[in-house]
């Protein structure tokens, strides 16, 4: 059995830095990267590349709302074609980076509010998808399942992967908990470690509001951003390798 375990990454902007990325590369097999809208800026994407390269580990576009000052987790009135536009934007100047250092691109993941409204809005998850077809069919779309994202990039013919999160709290209906609602955030690693053995083990993790929820995951995020992030890091990594579960990427 295997999982694989992805990072957001790359969220540093000029000289104000955030996260651990060169302590988190080593723990994970796949990294999404900041494209500019939400966070980063062409240096820290150039950086950001040369340690996923060290690390061996595969790179994925994490195109958001333009929104540095929200840091991308404010909703925007955006529509389809520009939603479809700045994805495909963003995309590309990943590419443009990973094309110099003899890298690919592995797949894309949106980022917080413009991921969010992905998993409740039909039209807002087929620009993205459509923007991911039209640069690369072949290109895996991170999801979570169950959604008009998972939906739309299925009718599109897009391999999709479906996303879990040990560190966020989920809703009775699959959903994640809103952010700044009790349980949305889960800051003790061991917690994490267990809901993640959970996830991958048993394809299922307890409701913030009660009850169990099913699962289902190929890929399991760790949040750059959480204070907690490279502790939590290593207590899910050394739980599922306990479980002979590998960690690699898909």
């Amino acid at each position: 059995m295997w999982i694989d375990l992805n990072v957001d990454a790359g969220e540093s902007f000029g000289n104000w830095k955030l996260g651990q990325d060169e302590e988190l590369f080593p723990l994970v097999s796949s990294v999404n990267v900041a494209c500019g809208f939400h966070a980063g800026d062409p240096l820290t994407m150039r950086r950001t590349l040369e340690l996923a390269q060290r690390a061996g580990i595969a790179v994925g576009a994490h195109p958001g709302f333009p929104d540095l000052v929200g840091f991308g987790r404010r909703e925007m009135a955006a529509g389809p074609e520009e939603v479809y536009a700045d994805v495909l934007y963003q995309v590309g100047a990943l590419a443009a980076f990973l094309k110099v250092a003899g890298m690919p691109l592995h797949h894309v993941k949106p980022h917080g509010a413009l991921y969010n409204r992905a998993t409740r809005d039909a039209p807002t998850a087929a620009a993205i998808a459509r923007a991911v077809r039209d640069y690369d069919p072949g290109l895996p779309l991170v999801v979570l399942p169950g959604t008009p994202l998972e939906a739309e990039a299925q009718r599109l013919g897009l391999r999709t992967v479906a996303e879990a999160f040990p560190e966020r709290g989920y809703t009775q209906d699959g959903r994640l908990a809103p952010r700044g609602t009790p349980g949305a955030w889960i800051h003790d690693p061991e917690l994490a470690a267990r809901r993640a053995v959970q996830m991958v083990l048993w394809g299922r993790v307890e409701a913030v509001d009660g009850g169990v929820v099913p699962v289902r995951a190929q890929t399991l995020c760790i949040h750059g951003d959480n204070p907690q992030a490279l502790a939590i890091a290593k207590a899910v990594r050394e739980a599922l390798e306990r479980e002979e579960v590998a960690i690699r990427t898909y």
